[in-house]
C-alpha cells in the first residue's frame, strides 16, 4: 500500500514566495485604493441623535411581587400583558409603518445649521438633499415628466400619494427610527440626517408627535364621553330655562287668583321646573366626572434623554471602508499568486507523466 503523503504548509515558504511577488500588487492595491476612495468620498455625510421617552403606563392589575421580578427576568413585562389597552407601547414602533403618521411630519418647520435653508421637512427631503454624483445622473434619467408638480404639491392624500411624495415617505422612514425596551417600557427614538440641527429638530418633533398619538388614544373614550355629556347637559340646561321661565310667566300672570286650579298648575309647573332642574344636575355632574376621567387618562411623560445637535458625523467611515476594501484587495491578490503558482508547479509534473 502506497502511504498516502501529507502536505505541509511551509509559512516561511509562502511569505518568501509572496515578498518575491510584492511587485504585483501595486496596480490591484492601487485600483482598489482609487475605487474606494472616490466611491466613498461621494457619499454624503450624515448625523444621528437619540432621545428616549418614558410613558406612564396604566395596568388592570398591580404588576409586582416575586411574579412580576421573574417575568421581568426572561424580559417579559407584566404590565404590558395586563394593559388595559389596546395599543401597547411594543406596538408604537409599527406607526412608523402608517402613512398618516409619517406624513404629519411633512409640515414641520426646520433650518440648516448654517442657516441657508429654511423649509418644511418635505421641501426639504425633496430638493435639498445631497446626493452621490451617480444618483444625480440616475435621478435626471428615470424622473417622469410630471414628477417635479407633483413635488410641489402640498395637497395629498396619506393613502393615495405621488410617486415623488412616496419616496418622500420613504426617505423619512429611514431616518427616523422608534425602539421599545421590553423590559422597561423605555420608547427610544432615533433620527439621521444630513444637518445636525435639523436631525435634532425632527428628533424633538417625532417625539412630540409620539406624545400626542399616545395622549390622544389614552384619551379618546373619555373625550368622547365629555362631548356626549356636553351634548346632554346643553339639551337639559335649555330644558330648565324653558321650564322656569314658564313657571315664572304662569306665577306673575297669577298672583293673585285664589282658585285650587291654578294653584294645582303652578304646583305642577313647579314640580315639573324641579324634575328639569334634577336632571341638570346630575348630567352636569357626570359632565365633571367624564372631564376629570379625561385628566386621569392623560399620560405623563418623562424625557429620559432629550435630543442632542451631533458634534461629528456618525458616518460613513471613510477611513475604515478604505481599509476593510484593501484588506480584501490584498486577501484577493495574495489567493490568486498561490492560486497561480499551484497550478504551474503542476502542470510540468502532469507534461512528465504524459511523456512517460
Amino acid at each position: 500500500m502506497e502511504e498516502k503523503k501529507r502536505e505541509v504548509i511551509n509559512l516561511v515558504e509562502v511569505v518568501r514566495k509572496i515578498y518575491s511577488k510584492r511587485r504585483k500588487f501595486f496596480l490591484p492595491l492601487s485600483i482598489t485604493f482609487v475605487l474606494s476612495c472616490v466611491y466613498i468620498f461621494s457619499l454624503p455625510r450624515y448625523y444621528m441623535t437619540d432621545a428616549s421617552l418614558a410613558p406612564e403606563m396604566e395596568s388592570s392589575l398591580g404588576t409586582g411581587g416575586m411574579l412580576g421580578s421573574i417575568a421581568s427576568s426572561f424580559g417579559i413585562d407584566l404590565g404590558e400583558m395586563q394593559t388595559s389597552d389596546a395599543i401597547t407601547p411594543l406596538l408604537y414602533p409599527d406607526l412608523m409603518e402608517d402613512n398618516a403618521f409619517v406624513c404629519n411630519l411633512f409640515n414641520t418647520m426646520v433650518q440648516t445649521q448654517d442657516g441657508r435653508v429654511k423649509a418644511t421637512y418635505y421641501d426639504y427631503l425633496s430638493k435639498h438633499q445631497k446626493y452621490p454624483w451617480w444618483g444625480g445622473i440616475m435621478s435626471v434619467f428615470g424622473k417622469p415628466k410630471d414628477e417635479g408638480r407633483a413635488a410641489d404639491s402640498t395637497q395629498f392624500n396619506p393613502y393615495a400619494l405621488s410617486r415623488a411624495q412616496n419616496d418622500v415617505v420613504n426617505a423619512i422612514r429611514g431616518n427616523i427610527a422608534i425602539r421599545v425596551d421590553k423590559k422597561t417600557g423605555v420608547i427610544s427614538i432615533s433620527v439621521r440626517d444630513q444637518d445636525p440641527l435639523i436631525c435634532k429638530t425632527m428628533a424633538d418633533s417625532v417625539t412630540s408627535r409620539l406624545q400626542e398619538f399616545i395622549t390622544d388614544y389614552r384619551t379618546n373614550k373619555a373625550r368622547i364621553d365629555v362631548a356626549y355629556y356636553t351634548t346632554l347637559v346643553d339639551s337639559a340646561r335649555r330644558e330648565y330655562e324653558k321650564s322656569y321661565m314658564e313657571h315664572a310667566r304662569y306665577a306673575d300672570a297669577n298672583q293673585h287668583t285664589v282658585l285650587e286650579s291654578h294653584r294645582n298648575k303652578l304646583t305642577a309647573l313647579e314640580n315639573e321646573m324641579q324634575l328639569k332642574y334634577t336632571s341638570y344636575s346630575m348630567l352636569m355632574a357626570q359632565l365633571q366626572a367624564a372631564q376629570s376621567k379625561v385628566q386621569e387618562r392623560t399620560p405623563a411623560f418623562t424625557l429620559l434623554k432629550g435630543a442632542a445637535v451631533p458634534v461629528r458625523p456618525a458616518g460613513p467611515k471613510r477611513m475604515i471602508f478604505v481599509f476593510v476594501m484593501m484588506f480584501l484587495a490584498t486577501f484577493c491578490t495574495t489567493l490568486y499568486i498561490l492560486l497561480k503558482d499551484e497550478v504551474t508547479k503542476k502542470s510540468p509534473q502532469q507534461e512528465d507523466k504524459a511523456g512517460e
